[in-house]
């Protein structure tokens, strides 16, 4: 029970009713001396556009009810409510109430419980009112751009996500222009691929170099009046340029990043320098370690050895810097950025952030400020989503790796690299097909598991392999292509084309009955097929009236001869890191 049902007035504030006594030192409930209130309470008076033949403000007797349609003689002086009065001014006694047994006194727990409920009543009301209005305002901060039908469209909750990351080095905002060129379009300057894999297990952050020589694609893209304009492609430039030049837009460094990776992703944020300084500032700062003095004078960096807590500017000069770490250059400083977020992301996932009302408020203003988004996901509901599906990622098995490359060997003067073709396609490879950069064990559990039941065991020799070819999402010819290499490479002289599948496949397939075990495993080895490629079932019959295999070449086939078994581990070399461990910038 409330003010409200003891009697008081419409449009009076509960909290007015309440007044200290000085005598007692408590806070008693007043509804003014000369309206004595009845034990049980009544109804609350009704409104002048609620009078009428009968006033609904009246209390009925106890245990009293009225038939249907009936109606009783309104007592005198009811039949129109009294006028509402101000706030602070004592309520007129009501005919017919007067010399009533006075209301007991309220106990003080069962005034501390009225004061309680009516303000988390009024409280709740009002916080959820807040609360909108705040949403609608983060709303309002959120910049976006359209993805021009180069992302998926969206990421899903129950597929791996795919997050295109990209710093510009635009110099807007206050205090930037002070860096470096202040008049830069807004090049590419860092990008990373974020992929978190379909559990939600594991993640690899890709950083992609910026110098990196690559082909721009030709780049349907919005422009500000709504009409569409094609920029056309460029060969042979550096990644950077796939941002800013020309006009082009994030959705431009989108397509970019298919064409090289072949992984398309399902959205991208961009940040520029004011990014950097807002959101650390919010969570209160970055722990990071350095492993000597660095001094760059270039990027406004000054650091004595050992650990800092950095923040705003400073931290801004952290990631910038290059000059004082490593071999000077842009991958000495994918590394040092690639430290800051491992840090980034143990500071928004601690305790100290998780619990502080103030940060998490802090960190969804910077935050929506500070990041432009692609337009699917251009509203606060749609991020927090995204936030979610994030925040099942263990930070151990976050990996961060950068794209495998070497200097450009056409250059005399090394400025640029290109990709490292011994390597680059096999981590492509790796996240294309969800595979972990860590040792996520109950992942390596079940695989070992199904190569084990598949794959070991004696195998048939070559010579008895009887399978069919079907193409069913491969290259053109492929079916041909296959049969000629296993019969005339292979000595697998018991196969035969048998055309295009009933329908296409994303991976290639090998269907056995159980007494061809033998064969199929013998087939695995000589293609390169994982233990998930084979499927037992049943046995077709060939063209001689025996029975075979079938081998579907899926989309994934890479030619006859190139292995299909997806990488399980890192190619020796590649570096990487995971975001739970402290490293330091040397």
């Amino acid at each position: 029970m409330d003010a409200q049902g003891r009697g008081r007035a419409d449009d009076i504030d509960p909290a007015d009713q309440w007044v200290l006594n000085p005598n007692t030192g408590e806070y008693e409930l007043r509804l003014g001396s000369s309206a004595p209130q009845p034990g049980v309470p009544g109804p609350r008076r009704p409104r002048p556009s609620e009078a009428g033949p009968r006033a609904r403000g009246r209390t009925e007797a106890p245990g009293r009810t009225e038939a249907p349609g009936r109606s009783r003689p309104e007592a005198p002086g009811r039949a129109v409510p009294p006028p509402r009065r101000r706030r602070g001014a004592p309520e007129e006694p009501l005919a017919g109430r007067r010399g009533r047994r006075p209301a007991k006194k309220a106990s003080k727990g069962r005034k501390v419980l009225l004061w309680t409920g009516g303000t988390m009543a009024f409280a709740l009301v009002a916080g959820a009112g807040a609360a909108y209005f705040y949403i609608e305002h983060l709303n309002g901060n959120i910049a976006s751009v359209s993805d021009d039908g180069a992302s998926t469209g969206g990421f899903q909750k129950d597929r791996a996500i795919n997050i295109l990351l990209i710093g510009t080095d635009k110099r807007t905002g206050k205090g930037n222009d002070k860096y470096g060129d202040a008049g830069s379009v807004g090049h590419a300057d860092t990008t990373i691929l974020l992929h978190v894999s379909k559990d939600r297990s594991n993640a690899t952050a890709l950083s992609i170099p910026r110098d990196l020589i690559v082909d721009v694609p030709d780049c349907p893209t919005t422009q500000e009046d709504g009409t569409q304009k094609i920029i056309p492609g460029t060969r042979q430039v550096r990644f950077n340029t796939s941002l800013g030049q020309d006009g082009r837009t994030p959705s431009c460094t989108m397509r970019t990043v298919t064409e090289l990776t072949g992984v398309k992703p399902d959205n991208f944020m961009v940040a520029d320098f004011n990014a950097v300084k807002t959101l650390t500032s919010a969570v209160g700062g970055v722990e990071v370690c350095v492993g000597k003095d660095l001094d760059d004078p270039d990027s406004h960096l000054k650091l004595s050895k050992g650990t800092h807590t950095i923040e705003g500017e400073q931290a801004l000069a952290f990631v910038r810097t290059r000059h004082a770490v490593g071999f000077g250059g842009d991958l000495s400083r994918i590394g040092l950025q690639q430290q800051f977020l491992s840090a980034l992301m143990r500071k928004l996932k601690s305790n100290d952030t998780l619990t502080s009302p103030s940060k998490m408020l802090d960190l969804a203003e910077a935050g929506t400020k500070a990041l432009t988004v692609d337009s699917q996901l251009d509203s606060i509901g749609k991020l927090k989503d995204l936030g979610l599906e994030l925040g099942k990622l263990n930070t151990k098995n976050l990996t961060f790796t950068t794209i495998p490359v070497i200097d450009n060997p056409a250059e005399k003067v090394k400025a640029t690299v290109v990709l490292n073709e011994s390597t680059a396609p096999q981590v492509f490879d790796m996240i294309r097909n969800d595979v972990s950069f860590t040792a996520v064990k109950e992942r390596k559990k079940k695989e070992a598991a199904a190569v084990a039941a598949r794959l070991e065991g004696t195998k048939a020799p070559a010579s008895d392999v009887r399978v069919r070819i079907l193409n069913g999402g491969a290259v053109a010819g492929s079916a041909q292509e296959t049969l000629s290499w296993l019969q005339n490479e292979e000595g697998v002289t018991k196969s035969e084309n048998a055309g295009n599948a009933p329908a296409s496949l994303a991976k290639t397939t090998l269907e056995y009955a159980p007494d061809q075990a033998g064969e199929a495993r013998r087939l695995a080895d000589i293609m390169g097929l994982s233990g998930a490629a084979l499927k037992p079932g049943e046995s077709v019959t060939n063209s001689q009236g025996l029975p075979a295999m079938t081998l579907t070449l899926g989309k994934d086939f890479k030619g006859a001869g190139v292995s299909l078994t997806t990488p399980t581990k890192a190619p020796e070399g590649v570096q990487k890191s995971t975001a739970d461990k402290v490293e330091c910038a040397k």
